[in-house]
């Protein structure tokens, strides 16, 4: 413990030096649950030494906890091993086995993942909640997916939007894709990866009915990427029954996620919904005195800032119709509803978030004044 003190101490504190002409997002994140789930931030696509990032496996293991991430994937590369003539590891379970080392000691789940690594149009794919990641290593590009569902493994789609395969910048849905999905040897698609968001590739994921997904993909340090930008890694939220891996996994398998980047939510409206009524909470609501004038305050527990434009059929006094409530933060409405009303639906559109391509939900909220 006292070797985690001292790289945790120096971990915490590296970006010091920047500190005078950058913004932190130092909280960590927040998300509540929705009726009936827990709510698990999840990270799923990483990179260390062992493949083609930056950092020793158990660095994932402190930054997860310092951001307050519930869980992670380290999914090395298996074909593409830059590092291997100074980190030579033929067995491709050795990241996950550090990184385990250092997880048990702390409130953290750590899925065993591999990412599958191909050129168009096999791609790139992660297979998490494996059990041995050498089989999976294979000439036959569908040999690890077989034996990926051999080990009863989740395998998404990554990036399937990046430029280098995909040089418009749009995903194409391959005939290799289609057979997997029909094989049930494909199930998830990233929409985030990195700062990316794809309209295409959330298209794909609804009309293939496969799990919404977003990732940081990191390979350097989360500090650098992300924090010391004030911005949050992109992480998939994850509605589960219970806070275990076997939970996680059949949440996945559902399809129960919204991914999300900062102010960017994406996901299904079953569980995108639900997730913004429970993340702004109502604190105050009264009439100002002698007016018809409803002044509420609400307050946002996400740590995402929500943008919001109203949809109800009163106009607000004193504010615009589009408004922006800080992640952690409130806004007071001061609401016209021309006459003294014993309730009132606050009724709202969500403008940074996507149900479809160009699609943004509402949400409604009951309002009792005081």
């Amino acid at each position: 413990m006292k070797r985690l003190f001292s790289i945790l101490t120096a971990f915490v504190f590296l970006p010091v030096a920047a500190q005078e002409h950058t913004h932190h997002a130092s909280e960590p994140f927040a998300f509540p649950d929705i009726p009936g789930y827990t709510t698990l931030v999840t990270d799923l696509h990483q990179h260390t030494v062992f493949s083609d990032g930056s950092v020793w496996p158990d660095i994932r293991v402190m930054e997860a906890l310092r951001e307050g991430v519930d869980v992670i994937s380290l999914t090395e590369h298996l074909e593409y091993q830059p590092h291997s003539e100074d980190i030579p590891h033929p067995d491709r379970n050795r990241s996950y086995q550090i990184a385990l080392q250092e997880a048990e000691d702390h409130d953290l789940l750590l899925v065993h993942g591999s990412e599958i690594t191909r050129q168009a149009p096999m791609g790139h794919s992660n297979a998490i909640f494996i059990s041995d990641a050498n089989p999976l290593l294979a000439k036959d590009p569908e040999v690890p997916f077989a034996e990926a569902r051999k080990q009863g493994a989740f395998v998404f789609w990554n990036h399937p939007a990046w430029y280098a395969q995909q040089p418009q910048g749009n995903p194409v849905l391959s005939d290799f894709q289609k057979a997997r999905i029909a094989a049930g040897e494909l199930h998830g698609i990233e929409v985030i990866n990195t700062t990316d968001y794809s309209e295409e590739a959330l298209a794909i994921a609804l009309e293939q009915n496969l799990t919404i997904m977003g990732t940081s993909d990191i390979h350097g340090l989360i500090a650098w990427d992300y924090i010391e930008t004030g911005k949050h890694r992109p992480v998939t939220l994850v509605f589960s029954r219970e806070r275990t891996v076997e939970g996680l996994r059949e949440a996945l398998f559902q399809g129960r996620t919204v991914a999300v980047y900062n102010g960017l939510w994406v996901g299904k409206p079953e569980f995108l919904i639900p997730l913004l009524q429970a993340s702004v909470q109502v604190k105050s609501s009264a009439y100002i005195p002698k007016t018809q004038i409803l002044r509420i305050e609400l307050q946002n527990t996400s740590s995402s800032p929500l943008l919001f434009e109203n949809v109800m059929e009163y106009t607000f006094y004193s504010s615009s119709p589009v408004f922006e409530i800080p992640a952690g933060g409130t806004y007071t409405l001061n609401i016209k509803t021309l006459e003294k009303k014993e309730r009132v639906a606050l009724r709202l559109r969500a403008l940074g978030a996507y149900t479809a391509p160009g699609v943004h939900p509402e949400a409604s909220w009951e309002i009792l004044p005081e």
